[in-house]
C-alpha cells in the first residue's frame, strides 16, 4: 500500500474543463449531489477546491455557501486548503470533490476539514477509484503524467478508514461509472443498471457522505441512585432477640 503523503509535485485541476471527461464526471456527481442537498440544514456550507465550487448546490437549504480556491474565478475566499482562515466548528457541510486525489497530504487536509466542521456536520467526498478501468489506465506510461491520471487515487474503503479514525460515520457510499466515457451515454447507463450491484466495486467514481460524531471525554454520571431496602422494625427486633 502506497503511503498517503507524497513529496512530488502534483498537477491539481481547478476546473472540470481541465479533465478530458470532466463534464461527464461533473454531471454524474451533480445528479447525486442534487439528491442529498435537500437533506442538509444549517447556516454555512464550505466548497473546498475549484471542482467543488463549480458544482451547483442551489437546492441546498443552507443559503450561505463559501467557495475556497486559489485559481478558480468562482471562489469567495483565496486560501490554501491546509490553512483555512475560519474559526473552529464554523461550517455545517463541507464538500470535497476530488480533493484527496490531487493532495500531497490527504491526512492533513481531512484534519483541517474536521477542524472547521461542527459536531454532527456532514462531509461529502468524491474521487476516482484506482480499482477500475480509469485507475488501471494510469499504469500506461503515456497517460501517467496527464490529467486525471496524474493524481493519486485512493480506494473508497481506504478513505472510509481515514474517516473512521476521525470519528466519522459513513451514512452513504456509492461507486458508479463502471465504463468510463467522455460524455453521458444512455446505453452505458442502461448496461450498468442492468448489472445491478455486481460491478459496483469496479466503479470509476465513488461518492461518500459521512457525518461527524463527537463523544464526550468524561462519562455522564447518572443523577438517580438506587435506594436501600430497609427491613420492617419487627423483623429487626426479632432478629436481635434471637441473637441474644
Amino acid at each position: 500500500m502506497k503511503p498517503a503523503r507524497t513529496y512530488r509535485q502534483l498537477d491539481k485541476p481547478h476546473s472540470w474543463q481541465q479533465l478530458g471527461n470532466g463534464k461527464w464526471v461533473a454531471e454524474l456527481l451533480q445528479t447525486r449531489l442534487d439528491e442529498w442537498c435537500p437533506k442538509f440544514f444549517g447556516y454555512h456550507m464550505l466548497k473546498l477546491g475549484g471542482l467543488s465550487s463549480e458544482l451547483a448546490s442551489a437546492q441546498c437549504n443552507i443559503q450561505h455557501q463559501v467557495c475556497v480556491d486559489e485559481e478558480n474565478p468562482l471562489h469567495n475566499v483565496i486560501a490554501h486548503p491546509f490553512e483555512l482562515p475560519f474559526a473552529e466548528k464554523t461550517f455545517d457541510v463541507c464538500l470535497l470533490a476530488h480533493q484527496l486525489d490531487y493532495c500531497d497530504d490527504p491526512h492533513r487536509l481531512l484534519r483541517e476539514m474536521d477542524r472547521v466542521l461542527i459536531n454532527d456536520g456532514y462531509v461529502i467526498i468524491s474521487g476516482f477509484n484506482p480499482l477500475s478501468l480509469t485507475g488501471m489506465a494510469s499504469l500506461l506510461p503515456w497517460r501517467k503524467n496527464n490529467l486525471p491520471w496524474s493524481g493519486r487515487m485512493f480506494t473508497p474503503y481506504r478513505v472510509k478508514d481515514w474517516l473512521g479514525v476521525l470519528n466519522y460515520e459513513v451514512v452513504h457510499h456509492e461507486s458508479f461509472a463502471v465504463i468510463p466515457a467522455t460524455k453521458y451515454q444512455t446505453c452505458w447507463t442502461w448496461l450498468e443498471n442492468s448489472c445491478g450491484g455486481w460491478l459496483s466495486g469496479a466503479g470509476s467514481l465513488y461518492f461518500i457522505v459521512a457525518r461527524k460524531r463527537t463523544y464526550p471525554l468524561n462519562p455522564i454520571k447518572r443523577n438517580w441512585q438506587v435506594k436501600r431496602r430497609f427491613s420492617p422494625v419487627g423483623v429487626n427486633f426479632r432478629t436481635k432477640h434471637l441473637d441474644r
